[in-house]
């Protein structure tokens, strides 16, 4: 009965903490390049261009870690693909649902 009790306390606070709104930055990069692509450049825009125009999806490059766009979300991403970012969303794993998402202000 402890057994039973506890893993179900376990799945319960384990899918609470599933989905969250969180605003992430990083740098809009495609799932076939990933973390090769991880800071602006004209070189690593064009190939990012020809990854998502040979159907490669965007991805946002966020402290080393590669996060995907939901279906809803890819345009949006995919317009400021090879920029910093500011993505303010839900967080599924390593999904994102995007509320908004704008080009990073650079710091001073």
């Amino acid at each position: 009965m402890k057994k039973f009790v506890f893993g179900s306390l376990m799945a319960v606070s384990l899918c609470s903490f599933a989905a969250f709104a969180d605003q992430l930055t990083g740098y809009v990069s495609d799932a076939h390049c990933g973390s090769a692509h991880s800071s602006p450049s004209e070189a690593n825009s064009k190939c990012i261009d020809k990854c998502l125009k040979g159907g490669s999806d965007p991805v946002l490059v966020s402290n080393g870690k590669v996060m995907k766009f939901d279906a809803d979300s890819k345009d949006k991403a995919a317009a400021l693909a090879g920029k910093n970012v500011t993505v303010d969303g839900t967080v599924d794993g390593d999904v994102i649902k995007v509320n908004t998402i704008e080009e990073a202000k650079e710091s001073k």
